[in-house]
């Protein structure tokens, strides 16, 4: 007796069963036209009057269906005798079932690979492949059917007490604006015109999570691994970027090393060509470095998000660049979610907002849908005047932490030599308040952890 007869026997005549496991199961499962005719028959049934087929009306749905010819009905009605009723263990029949399903989708995925590989899938590529196996390979059942407001009240409690895990920045402001640092499982966004300071804040961010401990990963698409890195090596050694190539290989040595005694963290820094990876690549890579370096990150920045790749969509006159970003921006914070990590990225200015000393979240360039998926956007913004104090302005725009009208805009200290930010005096938060309303730069509702940061630059004073 096959799993399929004795699936199809039950899915008509085990009630508890049957409301278990038709959620789950598949028409593509089933290899034989016999066996998903009975299946797509059975669930429309059950969709339609909320209630098991007997055989007999299994079989007159068959007969009235006008598209199914006499030879095909005598096959059916054949199959049909011989399917498996017989009651049997549930938990038995749940798992032989969830077993069966997790098998076929395996099989149909590695078939829908080698159709893509040879070139007979015109709608995908051989990016899609890695998505393919690994939902595949996701395949199980899911008993949970949702939250039960007023049964799971004691549950939603205890959520509501217990400490978020975040990557604490050491900017005091942007602990204060994501009440106290980036989540897991987020999409943070950097938005801001070329030359402004994406790559310098992202850089200062991934070294400052260096020297918290932290394991982070750099993927770079605009920038060469050496020149990312060489802008960590400026923040990290107090050394202005220019005077890298100054030190002796003795001076360089002994700098890196006393990086490596204050901290137990891993920095790996890859680098890619332009606009031609996307979020498959990027969970080979997870994948590839936790196999190879037992290197799993607590941080991930992607340098940045619109000159990725799409893993589903190809780029041409049928796909806008709305569609196109929104698919890249969707595809990387599912990545976010999978790998349990913030994810942080920087997208440019639309033309608009070239010319805009004040830019809004329709600044964002090429597609609205980025920010619809972001869960923080920040614009950074700078001019001539903040230049000459060494100051850049944050201004949120998007905020899934916290109140976004809170503290909507606040200075940070910026030392481009050195490829770095730093607190400001309190004073220059007031003037920015006092000229603008809305910002508030208290900074009270955010308690700064009890060990304090560590002053990473003052190393090598």
């Amino acid at each position: 007796m096959r799993v399929e007869q004795t699936i199809i026997g039950n899915l008509i005549s085990n009630e508890e069963y049957t409301r278990r496991v038709l959620p789950f199961i598949e028409l593509e499962y089933f290899q034989s036209n016999i066996e998903k005719t009975l299946f797509s028959k059975i669930k429309h049934f059950v969709e339609k009057y909320n209630s098991l087929p007997t055989h007999k009306t299994l079989l007159l749905e068959i007969e009235s269906d006008t598209t199914i010819t006499e030879g095909e009905y005598s096959e059916v009605q054949k199959y049909s005798f011989d399917l498996d009723e017989e009651k049997k263990d549930l938990g038995w029949l749940v798992d032989q079932t969830e077993k069966f399903c997790q098998e076929r989708s395996v099989f149909n995925a590695i078939m829908d690979s080698i159709g893509i590989i040879e070139g007979r899938d015109k709608f995908r590529d051989k990016g899609a492949i890695p998505e393919l196996l690994s939902k595949a390979l996701s395949v199980s059942f899911d008993s949970t059917v949702g939250h039960d407001f007023l049964s799971d009240w004691e549950n939603r409690y205890d959520l509501y007490h217990v400490k978020e895990d975040r990557i604490p920045f050491d900017i005091d402001m942007l602990n204060v604006v994501t009440n106290g640092g980036l989540v897991r499982k987020t999409l943070n966004v950097f938005l801001a015109g070329t030359g402004v300071g994406k790559t310098l804040t992202m850089s200062h961010m991934a070294a400052a999570n260096l020297m918290d401990g932290k394991n982070v990963l750099y993927i770079t698409m605009e920038m060469s691994e050496t020149k990312i890195a060489e802008r960590i090596d400026a923040n990290l050694m107090n050394v202005p970027i220019q005077e890298l190539q100054d030190l002796t290989r003795d001076q360089y040595e002994e700098k890196i090393a006393k990086v490596k005694s204050k901290t137990m963290g891993r920095l790996v820094v890859k680098e890619y060509p332009t606009a031609s990876v996307g979020a498959n690549h990027f969970r080979f890579l997870l994948n590839e470095l936790k196999l190879k370096k037992n290197f799993v990150p607590d941080v991930l920045y992607i340098d940045y998000l619109n000159i990725c790749a799409s893993s589903r969509l190809k780029m041409n006159a049928s796909v806008g660049s709305y569609t196109y970003v929104k698919a890249i921006a969707e595809e990387i914070r599912g990545l976010a979610v999978q790998f349990n990590v913030p994810i942080v990225t920087a997208t440019q200015v639309n033309r608009s907002g070239y010319q805009n000393s004040d830019p809004e979240i329709t600044d964002t360039s090429e597609s609205w849908g980025l920010p619809a998926t972001a869960d923080l956007m920040l614009a950074i913004i700078a001019n001539e005047s903040l230049e000459a104090l060494q100051q850049i302005i944050f201004k949120q725009l998007k905020n899934r932490y916290n109140d976004v009208f809170k503290h909507k805009t606040f200075v940070v200290g910026i030392d481009r030599p050195k490829m770095r930010l730093y607190n400001v005096e309190q004073s220059a938060q007031n003037k920015l308040t006092n000229s603008d309303p809305s910002a508030n730069s208290s900074g009270a509702d955010w308690q700064k952890p009890k060990s304090e940061k560590r002053d990473f630059g003052s190393l090598f004073s």
